[in-house]
């Protein structure tokens, strides 16, 4: 990616908070995956104005920031909240937004945020430290864990936020919180209005919000359409943004295409400007009209099936541990993605802060073979194996929210089948898969997780996090999600994320498959589409060319 952070703009005092705060509670961060085809080349001067047409592949999910979750959600709601810090995509350094400098005491259970002037709602409230109270509140006191698994985990341990002055917010915590900071830096963190931060879950999800990002919602029709306008006086930008005062983009028409090859029709025609999730096959005829496909890989945890394990087949860890082996990663990038794509190579993707490759991440379907034959899975009918009169069968849940998904579990399907495991596909709709995932009503469940922190194996797989696993008590790997949490020296805190990669592939929670990249298909007008650190869009610096 084009270097888009002029730091310029942060005094000399300032950059030294910043760097400390960052260096000792961060991990890794100068790796954020970040590629260089991330931003559309430069394409002379910016030029303000205009509507930019962009083509969904997905409804977004709800509007409310704490309780997004999928990318298409993120795309919009990313543009009209900001967040009390920022993550530069390039050098992973966490830079002021609406905080201007931030400290934290030595065993990180308190984080003090100065906050900048002038920083107002669009509804014209002022923003103070009162909203950042009234935010974190209401995430882990009213929209709750069940609504907001990500927020509330970012916020573990949060016990209040105290306002020492308008423009001083002290966050608490009851345990060391390391990863905060880079939280904070997160959607799900985003700040609404006062009166926003107090409406229920479900109309925190209807549209109605007011926050102070660049963008304001005009209009938000579930399933149909979503548009923003500019926010005119805005003038309190992150410092990882390229430039200053408002937005380029007047408007920003966000439309639902789920037919991949209608996206790509409309992009190429000229009906739309840019759209979501381009895949291989579509290259050719975008980049015939003139356009051209911006990538990045995502942080966070790859796309995967997670067990549950007190369920079928999956209750018994050695068909959790063979299943690794007998996926062939390399051939679903080859066969289904494509070269912007990778295979899996750990329980962490390879752009997030404390990734380690892990050796047992390997295709090998003789070893998968030995460990089922070694468990007692013996080849059956139609050779699908069997013990004790049951079959080696199960089924993995899984939603559309990305398009490449149904296409890579049906050649799963069938690597599996090659050693006798019989996978079945249950494509659900992603509020579905959501609601059961919350219930516990399945025996696999196959998604990705993206952030720029490896916590996201505590918020995912810790007793205290989503546990779609379902599991009891691991305790060596309860004790290393814990320490990484309150642990903050870098080096420590890089080696348990590395420990917990490990234990999560060991206890057969997680079996990787292939990285998440964004592929995102702009017409020749667009210019400096760009990526922010976790891989989704920042339409802040985007501008059309004539």
């Amino acid at each position: 990616m084009e270097p888009q952070v002029p730091l310029s703009s942060i005094t000399a005092s300032r950059r030294v908070v910043v760097a400390l705060t960052a260096s000792a509670l961060a991990v890794g961060l100068t790796a954020c995956g970040s590629d260089s085809s991330a931003a559309t080349p430069a394409g002379g001067t910016p030029q303000p104005g205009g509507t930019l047409r962009y083509g969904l592949s997905q409804a977004p999910t709800c509007a409310d920031p704490a309780q997004a979750g999928t990318n298409q959600t993120i795309y919009v709601a990313r543009q009209i909240v900001d967040s009390l810090t920022d993550q530069n995509p390039d050098t992973g350094e966490i830079v002021p937004w609406l905080a201007e400098s931030w400290d934290a005491n030595a065993d990180a259970t308190q984080f003090t945020f100065r906050l900048r002037d002038g920083v107002t709602f669009s509804d014209g409230t002022p923003f103070t430290a009162s909203s950042v109270k009234n935010n974190f509140d209401a995430i882990v006191h009213s929209i709750g864990g069940v609504k907001a698994p990500s927020a509330v985990g970012y916020l573990a341990g949060y016990t209040g936020t105290t306002v020492v002055d308008d423009h001083t917010a002290q966050v608490n915590f009851s345990a060391p919180n390391a990863p905060f900071l880079q939280a904070t830096a997160t959607l799900q963190l985003g700040l609404l209005s006062d009166k926003d931060a107090a409406k229920s879950a479900e109309e925190r999800c209807a549209g109605d919000l007011s926050a102070t990002g660049p963008f304001v919602l005009e209009d938000y029709q579930q399933d149909k359409s979503v548009t923003l306008v500019k926010r005119a006086g805005y003038s309190w930008g992150s410092d990882a943004f390229a430039h200053d005062g408002e937005a380029y983009l007047d408007r920003i028409e966000f439309s639902i295409v789920p037919e991949s090859g209608v996206r790509t029709g409309s992009l190429a025609s000229g009906q739309l400007d840019a759209i979501s999730d381009a895949l291989p096959q579509d290259a050719p005829q975008i980049e015939g009209a003139g356009g051209g496909i911006l990538t990045t890989s995502n942080p966070g945890i790859p796309f995967g099936f997670q067990p549950n394990v007190t369920r079928g087949v999956l209750t018994d860890p050695a068909v959790r541990a063979a299943l690794v082996p007998a996926i062939n990663r390399q051939e679903l990038v080859d066969t289904v993605l494509g070269p912007d794509f990778k295979p899996a190579t750990s329980t962490l993707a390879s752009a997030t802060p404390g990734y380690a490759a892990l050796d047992d991440v390997t295709y090998d379907p003789e070893n998968a073979q030995r460990i089922l034959d070694e468990a007692g899975w013996v080849p059956g009918a139609e050779g699908i194996r069997v013990k004790d009169g049951q079959q080696l069968s199960f089924p993995v849940l899984f939603s559309p929210v990305f398009a490449g998904n149904q296409a890579i579990l049906e050649l799963i399907q069938q690597q599996f089948r090659a050693v006798g495991v019989d996978l079945q596909l249950d494509l659900q709709s992603m509020p579905e898969q959501t609601a059961r995932q919350n219930s516990g009503e399945y025996e696999s469940s196959y998604y990705n997780s993206t952030r720029a922190d490896g916590d996201i194996l505590r918020t995912a797989f810790g007793l205290d996090g989503r546990n779609i696993n379902r599991r009891g008590p691991i305790p060596q790997l309860d004790e290393v999600l814990t320490a990484q949490l309150t642990t903050t020296d870098p080096a420590a805190r890089a080696e348990l994320i590395r420990q917990a990669q490990q234990l999560v592939l060991d206890d057969g929670l997680w079996i990787p498959t292939v990285e998440l990249s964004q592929a995102i298909g702009v017409g020749p007008n667009v210019q400096d589409l760009a990526f922010e650190a976790s891989a989704r869009l920042q339409f802040f610096d985007t501008w059309l060319s004539e």
